[in-house]
């Protein structure tokens, strides 16, 4: 599944449905052409993932703590994808604790995004991050 013609294809992988809304309309407040294709844990994903090659996202955001198969060990997996080695990973969290933040940093994700509280703020930080991917693209 490649986005739509100009729209950049973000992949997100979280349990908690009201997280999903809520990081949609975060990314619509910042760019329309971002189109979200979402997995609801890490064995969603990875299934999603093995069986559509056209699934070809320009970013991940993982959710560390989620049923089934965590973040961390979902980070594990992806990073053995050939085909997405180039692809920046970003774990999300509501806490932040500073030997998982390391960890997850060793294991290849791009980086560690602590879930705000408030749609702006969300929108405010993936606003940063899609600069960051722009800039390095």
């Amino acid at each position: 599944m490649k986005a739509a013609s100009n729209k950049k294809l973000w992949f997100v992988i979280d349990d908690d449905l009201d997280d999903q809304e809520i990081f949609t309309i975060a990314v619509e407040k910042v760019d329309p052409d971002i189109q979200c294709t979402f997995a609801n844990d890490g064995v969603h994903a990875l299934e999603r993932l093995r069986t559509d090659s056209a699934l070809e996202p320009e970013c991940i955001f993982l959710d560390v703590n989620m049923p089934r198969m965590n973040g961390i060990e979902c980070l594990e997996v992806l990073r053995t994808f050939d085909r997405l080695q180039h692809v920046p990973i970003y774990m999300c969290s509501t806490s932040s604790d500073p030997k998982i933040i390391e960890k997850i940093k060793a294991l290849g994700a791009r980086d560690f995004i602590v879930k705000p509280s408030t749609i702006s703020e969300f929108a405010a930080l993936l606003a940063d991050v899609n600069k960051t991917l722009q800039s390095t693209a």
